[in-house]
């Protein structure tokens, strides 16, 4: 899956002793049958997964993508007018390699009525699906949608299996502030439904002791006075009626957290050539493999590329003020030029030192170099281009 060869960067005398990330092989290879992409929020996880999805098609794979996205780009560049919770075939694939793939977008609050419902009596299911902190629950508590993509990620898998409709699974993780929302999701739910509030409504009405119902009746009271009393109904009526559900919730997701350790399972980790991103990229990294998952490796993108060849930006820079000081001045175009190509090229050698800055610290991570894109990727064209520069 990688190569040991050593890359030359930009900075001179500086080797990047990284092995490089192949893309292809890890493609090719059908005992990979998860590939999660994760980074922090804006480094392009979703164009990556896109892309490495469809080449993966196109390489033989029968391949459906997942993505969280609230911004839609996936469904555009795909030519499908509108993603949605059920898998949908990608128009435009070549069929040449025998492969395909779908595409489906996260409804976080559909998934987890599915949950219900798989998991709940008829009548049981519409009482909690009815409730009002269950609403509110299921559309916009912190881990919901970080923790219904593992949900959802759970169901394709266990359908990939039994339909064998599809051979690898691409996951685009949900833009969370922090990239370790990702696998803390499950655990910052049970946490909350184990809470001692949670308890406390969950307690009989009559404790097996007198001191108990009167503990309870205070807090029931003080409760009514803050909340209001139907406020109060509401939330320990959805407490009792989903209290039965929670067990399955936790089981599921210890499955799903389990299926993320198998071998089966590739984690890349996305990142822009920035402190921050490259920052939380190490923290991702490093809890990986605390958890004993198995990192693929790092994608590196937007990286800028030097317009000055072998030429330094220090270079550049006496070059414009030695045409500078003749004939056009400062007016001059060809020194204007080489002021921007010098600031360019600074960039380049700052987002090198990031990125040997990573290595340094995790020399063994496979690492492969997006260049930026002169304009945003918005159809299949623009998604193969990227699946290129990926795997080359």
């Amino acid at each position: 899956m990688t190569t040991s060869r050593t890359r030359i960067g930009p900075l001179a005398g500086k080797p990047d002793r990284s092995p490089l990330l192949d893309v292809d092989a890890l493609l090719d290879d059908h005992a990979t049958r998860i590939i999660v992409c994760c980074g922090s929020g804006g480094v392009g996880k979703t164009t990556t997964s896109a892309a490495l999805a469809l080449r993966a098609a196109e390489r033989g794979r029968k391949v459906v993508v997942l993505t969280i996205d609230p911004a839609r780009r996936l469904a555009q560049s795909m030519g499908i007018e509108a993603l949605d919770n059920t898998p949908r075939p990608v128009p435009g694939v070549d069929p040449g390699s025998g492969g395909s793939l779908d595409a489906m977008m996260l409804d976080m609050k559909r998934t987890f009525d599915e949950v219900v419902e798989s998991q709940a009596s008829p009548e049981k299911a519409s009482q909690i699906l009815a409730n009002p902190f269950y609403v509110a629950l299921s559309s916009s508590f912190a881990g919901t949608q970080e923790y219904m993509a593992m949900e959802k990620l759970g169901q394709l898998h266990k359908d990939a299996k039994r339909t064998g409709d599809w051979d690898l699974i691409v996951v685009d993780t949900p833009p969370s502030r922090s990239a370790l929302d990702f696998l803390d999701s499950p655990e910052r739910l049970s946490s909350f439904l184990d809470g001692r509030f949670i308890r406390i409504l969950l307690a009989p009405a009559k404790g097996p002791t007198k001191l108990m119902t009167a503990g309870l009746g205070v807090v029931t009271n003080a409760l009514t006075k803050i909340l209001g009393a139907q406020v109060l109904k509401d939330l320990s009526t959805f407490v009792s009626a989903i209290d039965t559900l929670f067990g399955g919730f936790r089981q599921r997701a210890t499955k799903t957290f389990e299926l993320l350790q198998e071998e089966g399972t590739a984690f890349l980790v996305i990142a822009a050539p920035e402190p921050d991103a490259l920052r939380e990229a190490t923290y991702f990294v490093e809890r990986l493999e605390d958890e004993k998952m198995p990192l693929a490796g790092l994608v590196v993108n937007r990286a800028n590329r030097s317009p000055l060849g072998s030429l330094t930006s220090e270079q550049a820079m006496v070059a414009s003020d030695r045409l500078a000081d003749g004939p056009g001045g400062a007016e001059n175009l060809t020194a204007g030029l080489l002021r921007l190509a010098a600031d360019r090229a600074r960039i380049v050698t700052r987002e090198a030192r990031l990125r040997q800055r990573f290595t340094a610290a995790h020399p063994r991570v496979p690492t492969v170099v997006v260049p930026a894109l002169p304009t945003d990727v918005h159809d299949l064209d623009g998604l193969r281009l990227v699946g290129e520069l990926l795997s080359a």
